[in-house]
């Protein structure tokens, strides 16, 4: 099949149809068996006895469904269990998970054509039957009012930075070229992917009068989602297919064992301790913990945790219906963004490179391998201490998001909306979303290459809960050796390892309180991965700081 290559394409004047690319945009089987190298294929299956999932967010929920539901490979005598940190019986997952939230966006607009096809894929399950209160998008939990993707132009007009990495026009000009193939492929007319070259049709766009971007296009075809709805209708699918036990518990760090064979130790992961002192153990243990793993996996240079911005206001009936028409706004430069209203609370947020939270370990995360040395002394190799560790309204009910994210966001919600009535109205509650990023905004999905009956399934990168009703399955294909081709190298243990190309021994720390604080060798490592794909705004580096 042909792939979709995205030059940064010319911007034509002002409704002119730019030319569509000579390709194919077909949907690539889900069972493509992987070729050499491909995620999971180092390992041989063999049907497990028993299946423990650490983590019911987006990850581990959907691949809980598709293991229910993969006959013969699962077999139906297969015990499924599933253990989330949720304080609450019978909640799942914990009320501060990512993907628990008012709204979050759904769109195929990736400058990245393989994510945009999979994202096209999961669009179909969404926009099904959507006056069918039993459908994923019924009920009101999808609304298709449109995304209005733009950037601002910044110097020259850049598209790409001077490290090499895309600045945010250049994302955003990549996925027009990618959006309108789509449209081409599924027979929607062009104009639904419509050009907004300057800020006064941006504004005219967005119907708020807001000039909060340069350069930019409107896709009718996108929309968001109420995900705490969404999660409950998927958790009322995995509970009613009778395979899956539920268990409340925080997991302290995962169990391994030894076995010799053939004269050399070959470790494997037998289940999970949790915080009271009890043992799940499994067969299979599945680490789909969201911006928790890092602490109990050593994902050092490959992901961690970074807490995201958002914040909500309260509108009058009158304020509701000026901006029920609204599309959602998203600005690839600032990484702000407004999702339309609902039910008088306007949200806005910032998708940027987040907060690092570092903190002691409890406990150490599970090593890269059991006995890694140390290069110059030959002995064992020091232990992580400090990881980035989310901290949320559970864990600290008193946390608010920084005075620096506050005053930025109230900066953006001005410009996208600039009306004096909203400019200084107060925020009457915010939150940090907790982000689990690679460098490159690759997922993790694959077998632990040095601990037998470990996968890993991770790495979200603030845009996986678009893909719940096709995540799961795609994870159990990957486990099952079957990972689809184009994502072979992308979702691979060591696929996202890639650090900032400006990234130097030299480079000073950011941080939010703390300017001249010296880096210790633990957070060095956390500040290596900043998510660096165009679509982040903001300052890398940043530190949560009380």
């Amino acid at each position: 099949m042909a792939h979709l290559v995205c030059p940064i394409p010319a911007v034509p004047g002002a409704g002119t149809a730019p030319a569509i690319p000579d390709i194919d945009l077909a949907q690539q089987d889900a069972s493509t068996a992987a070729t050499d190298g491909g995620a999971g294929e180092h390992k041989y299956y063999k049907p497990p006895r028993s299946i423990l999932i650490i983590g019911s967010g987006v990850f581990g929920l959907s691949t809980a469904l598709s293991l229910a539901r993969r006959h013969p490979e699962i077999p139906a005598s297969t015990p499924i269990t599933v253990v989330d940190r949720s304080p609450e019986p019978g909640v799942f997952p914990a009320r501060d998970a990512a993907s628990v939230d008012s709204s979050r966006i759904i769109r195929a607009d990736y400058a990245d054509a393989a994510y945009s096809r999979l994202a096209a894929e999961a669009q179909a399950h969404w926009r099904r039957d959507p006056k069918d209160p039993d459908a994923l998008g019924g009920d009101g939990r999808y609304s298709e009012s449109g995304l209005l993707l733009a950037a601002d132009a910044g110097p020259h007009s850049a598209t790409v930075r001077p490290d090499g990495h895309p600045t945010g026009l250049g994302y955003a000009k990549r996925s027009w070229v990618n959006a309108l193939a789509l449209a081409h492929t599924e027979e929607r007319p062009l104009s639904s992917v419509r050009l907004l070259p300057s800020p006064f049709v941006i504004g005219k766009a967005t119907r708020t009068g807001g000039e909060w971007a340069d350069w930019g296009y409107l896709n009718t075809s996108a929309g968001w989602a109420d995900a705490e709805r969404s999660m409950q209708w998927l958790y009322n699918r995995v509970v009613a297919t009778g395979r899956v036990t539920f268990v409340n518990g925080t997991v302290e760090t995962l169990e391994t064992q030894t076995q010799t064979q053939t004269g050399e130790k070959a470790p494997r992961v037998t289940g999970a301790r949790l915080s009271d002192g009890r043992s799940l153990s499994a067969d299979l243990v599945i680490v789909a913990a969201g911006a928790w793993t890092p602490s109990l996996v050593d994902l050092s240079g490959k992901a961690v945790a970074t807490g995201q911005c958002l914040a909500y206001l309260r509108l009058t009936d009158a304020e509701q219906v000026k901006l029920a028409r609204m599309p959602v706004c998203l600005n690839l430069t600032d990484g702000c963004f407004v999702i339309p209203p609902r039910d008088g609370v306007l949200k806005i947020a910032r998708h940027a490179y987040g907060y690092l939270n570092p903190q002691p370990v409890s406990h150490e995360p599970l090593r890269p391998s059991p006995g890694p040395r140390d290069e110059k002394t030959g002995g064992l190799a020091a232990a992580k201490k400090r990881v980035s560790q989310p901290r949320t309204h559970l864990t600290d009910p008193s946390l608010s998001i920084p005075a620096e994210a506050a005053s930025d966001l109230r900066r953006a919600l001005r410009r996208m909306i600039p009306w004096p009535e909203l400019a200084e109205r107060p925020f009457f509650k915010t939150r940090l979303c907790w982000y689990t990023d690679t460098a490159t905004g690759d997922w993790i999905i694959d077998y632990h290459p040095s601990y037998e009956n470990l996968f890993i399934a991770t790495g979200g990168s603030g845009h996986a809960f678009k893909f719940l009703p096709i995540l799961g399955d795609k994870i159990v294909d990957c486990l099952l050796g079957r990972c689809p081709e184009e994502f072979q190298e992308k979702w691979k243990w060591n696929g996202s390892a890639k650090v900032r190309s400006n990234a130097n021994d030299s480079e000073e720390v950011p941080s939010t309180g703390q300017e001249g604080t010296p880096a210790d060798d633990d957070l060095a490592i956390e500040l290596i991965i900043a998510t660096e794909d165009g679509s982040r705004g903001g300052k890398p580096g940043l530190i949560l700081t009380d």
